[in-house]
C-alpha cells in the first residue's frame, strides 16, 4: 500500500515516437483547418471592402487577392497531406541512416589511412627504444 516501488507506466521508444508523430499531424491539420476558415472569412471581407465600401470599386481587385490567397492555401494543403507522406518520418529516418552510414564509412577509411601511414607496430617499437 505504501511501498516505495511505484508502478510507472513505461512507454517504449517506438510508442513515444508514434505519439509524437500523431500529435504533430494533429497540430498540422488543425492549422490547415484554421487557415481554411480564415481564408473564407478573409475572402468575404475582401469582397465586402470592394463591393460594399466601394474601395477600388472601378476594378475587381479582390479576385486577384483571393486567387493569390487560394494558391497559398493549396500549397499548405499539399504540404500537409502529400509532402508529409513522401517526406515524412520514414523518409527522415532513411535519410538519417544514410548520413550515419556515410559518416561511418568515412571514419573507417580515415582509420585505414592512418593505420597504413602510421602502423601500430612501429609506434610500439619507438616507445620501447
Amino acid at each position: 500500500m505504501f511501498s516505495k516501488a511505484k508502478n510507472k507506466p513505461e512507454i517504449d521508444l517506438e510508442q513515444h515516437e508514434l505519439l509524437e508523430h500523431a500529435q504533430l499531424r494533429v497540430k498540422q491539420k488543425k492549422r490547415l483547418y484554421t487557415h481554411f476558415v480564415i481564408f473564407l472569412v478573409g475572402s468575404i471581407f475582401l469582397i465586402l471592402i470592394n463591393k460594399i465600401l466601394k474601395y477600388g470599386a472601378d476594378y475587381n481587385w479582390f479576385i486577384w487577392a483571393i486567387t493569390f490567397w487560394a494558391f497559398l492555401f493549396v500549397i499548405h494543403v499539399i504540404n500537409v497531406f502529400f509532402t508529409q507522406k513522401f517526406m515524412g518520418k520514414v523518409w527522415e529516418r532513411q535519410q538519417r541512416e544514410k548520413l550515419v552510414l556515410k559518416q561511418k564509412q568515412k571514419i573507417a577509411s580515415l582509420q585505414k589511412e592512418i593505420e597504413t601511414d602510421f602502423p601500430i607496430s612501429q609506434i610500439n617499437k619507438k616507445k620501447e627504444d
